[in-house]
């Protein structure tokens, strides 16, 4: 199987662009992901550091490697997600995360091309959809498919900021496409957007600033200075690829399984914070939401409830904070202090002296603080 018949497969099983590049070639990739490393972007992933060595070049992984087959999967959404912002009484949820979890269906996809690759050319294959210490993104930069925006995200000429990756490594030598061009200019669009400042300079992202990392990977308590700027965003941020004045040529993705559940469209924040654990595994079925957890779901929740500016909202609020699971607890206290100063002040004399979660007993002293 040649080049372009690798090509013709790939965009017949459904991808929506694919090219190829050197796996063995050297990179600047792996010093910029040691630098990230080393001061400490990369929060509490430690598994990032764990695995630096293998990650910084996919032949540090698999040294057979010679080329990387990289397939793209367009996800765009049908609305500009930075509306939704507005509706303060409902959470947003990431657009590439409103329906079924793409690893799913890229890597069943992925493994079709892989088998016929193998059987065809009887060489050795790997495939990786952001779940292995690979790199994606600067191989999809390498081999055509977009530019590492200033936002670190990948920029596609045809798709804007929404494509889904994934790549095929083979012992095989295919011909490379060109690398893809930086066209990001002077705009800072993406910069300027971010609304807790994660990126130290352009090309560069702190993710423990990032808003995707505070709800998805961040455990615990979020940090007081990041609860404001999350406003109603309870998993993910979009804000950062949807102002990217490229995405004037994205297009609606056609995967019927990336159409947004309608009802994850705008899920109100009262009906999410009342769910037990039974109920978001139920709700979130097959959906990347399901892995960070109900606790650390509803925790986020309860911060949109305290930017809702909702008094309707008090209610529920009061609720969680009864609720089994101390971060839930603790924001509960926070929202209940943004929505009903006084209320939440009557309420923390009652508690406080009961409680005996660190977290929660802090929220209680820092709200009585500012009375």
């Amino acid at each position: 199987m040649d080049t372009p018949a690798v090509k013709s497969l790939a965009l017949e099983l459904g991808f929506s662009t694919v090219r190829i590049c050197r796996a063995d070639e050297t990179w600047a990739a792996g010093e910029r992901l040691a630098e990230f490393v080393a001061d400490g972007h990369h929060g509490s992933m430690g598994w990032m550091a764990d695995t630096l060595e293998r990650r910084q070049h996919p032949t540090a992984m698999w040294p057979e490697a010679k080329s990387a087959v990289v397939v793209g999967l367009n996800y765009g959404p049908e609305q500009d997600p930075l509306p939704l912002l507005e509706r303060r009484s409902e959470g947003v949820v990431s657009v590439y995360a409103q329906n079924a979890d793409y690893h799913d269906l890229l890597k069943k996809r992925l493994k079709h091309l892989a088998r016929a690759f193998a059987e065809k050319t009887g060489k050795q294959v790997k495939v990786f959809v952001d779940t292995a210490p690979l790199m994606e993104k600067p191989l999809a930069e390498k081999a055509g498919l977009g530019w590492q925006g200033k936002h670190t995200n990948l920029v596609s000429r045809e798709f804007g900021s929404w494509l889904f990756l994934g790549v095929m490594l083979t012992e095989a030598e295919l011909e490379p496409d060109q690398p893809e061009r930086d066209t990001c200019g002077s705009c800072t669009a993406c910069l300027d957007i971010c609304p807790t400042d994660a990126f130290p300079t352009p090309y560069r992202l702190d993710a423990r600033r990032c808003i995707s990392y505070l709800t998805i990977e961040h455990k615990g308590v979020i940090p007081v200075e990041f609860r404001k700027p999350m406003g109603n965003r309870i998993y993910g941020c979009d804000d950062c690829l949807a102002v990217c004045p490229w995405n004037k040529f994205a297009q609606t993705s056609a995967e019927a399984a990336f159409h947004p559940r309608p009802e994850l469209k705008g899920p109100l924040l009262a009906e999410l914070a009342a769910l037990d654990d039974a109920a978001f595994r139920q709700v979130f079925t097959a959906s990347p939401v399901k892995r960070i957890g109900r606790d650390r779901f509803v925790r986020n929740v309860m911060i949109a409830i305290g930017n809702s500016g909702d008094p309707d909202l008090v209610p529920v609020t009061e609720r969680a904070l009864d609720d089994d699971a101390a971060p839930v607890r603790a924001m509960a206290v926070w929202a209940l202090g943004q929505l009903a100063p006084e209320r939440a002040s009557a309420v923390a004399y009652g508690r406080i002296e009961k409680e005996v979660d660190a977290d929660v007993l802090a929220e209680w002293r820092v709200f009585n603080r500012r009375q």
